[in-house]
């Protein structure tokens, strides 16, 4: 194809229907993004998806960069990074539901306004970027998914990873779009119902330990 010869970039349709098909998967990205757009509404949900955008683009640099080689011949740098990030997604899977269980012991109704202006220091921003950047495996998995569609001989593969990147944040940022108003309608359910905001956060808490768990053990 024409632009895949111009770019250094061989079979692009393959790599778009492939990039879709793995941001379709369900990760601790999508479900933070969800997961906050349904508690705190459509700017906080934009926040988290801006944090992921940017824990996504730092993780592609690493990669084009060379740091997934790194990563391979320092093993204790590798451990290091992942068991950090199973931690970290362990924690927020305990606050989520420490948060579940407060509000399903609350004898008041679901605050009809998100909770994000009662919490200004709540920063999804930084919550969703430490969820992306902690995720080592992802660093690899850039370097060999993003090298399958790169020309050897293309004189600048820069300009090759620098494509690649932005289809793949154009496929996530529909997608993260999608999620976000979905979520904005579990909102408006889950603030006439209480209990059901109680038990989905108690659910997301728990993916996110296993999203730890599986790091942590994979």
């Amino acid at each position: 194809m024409r632009i895949g010869a111009v770019l250094g970039i061989t079979d692009i349709w393959t790599y778009v229907l492939g990039t879709v098909a793995i941001i379709l998967l369900p990760g601790p990205n999508s479900l933070f993004v969800l997961s906050t757009a349904a508690r705190r509404g459509v700017p906080s949900g934009y926040r988290a998806a801006a944090g992921v955008f940017a824990g996504d683009t730092v993780l592609m640099v690493l990669s084009a960069a060379g740091v997934a080689s790194l990563l391979k011949a320092y093993p204790p740098v590798f451990l290091a990074i992942k068991y950090a990030g199973a931690v970290y997604l362990g924690y927020v899977g305990l606050q989520m539901i420490r948060g579940a269980l407060r509000r399903w012991r609350s004898p008041a109704p679901a605050p009809a306004t998100p909770p994000a202006a009662a919490e200004p220091a709540y920063n999804p921003f930084r919550k969703a970027a430490v969820i992306s950047l902690l995720n080592p495996k992802a660093i690899l998995f850039f370097i060999s998914f993003f090298i399958q569609f790169v020309d050897p001989a293309y004189a600048y593969p820069a300009l090759s990873f620098l494509l690649l990147g932005l289809i793949a944040q154009l496929a996530s940022a529909l997608y993260l779009t999608l999620l976000i108003f979905a979520g904005t309608f579990l909102a408006a359910q889950f603030r006439r119902r209480r209990r059901l905001a109680a038990g989905a956060t108690t659910a997301a808490g728990t993916l996110f330990l296993g999203f730890g768990l599986k790091l942590a053990t994979g």
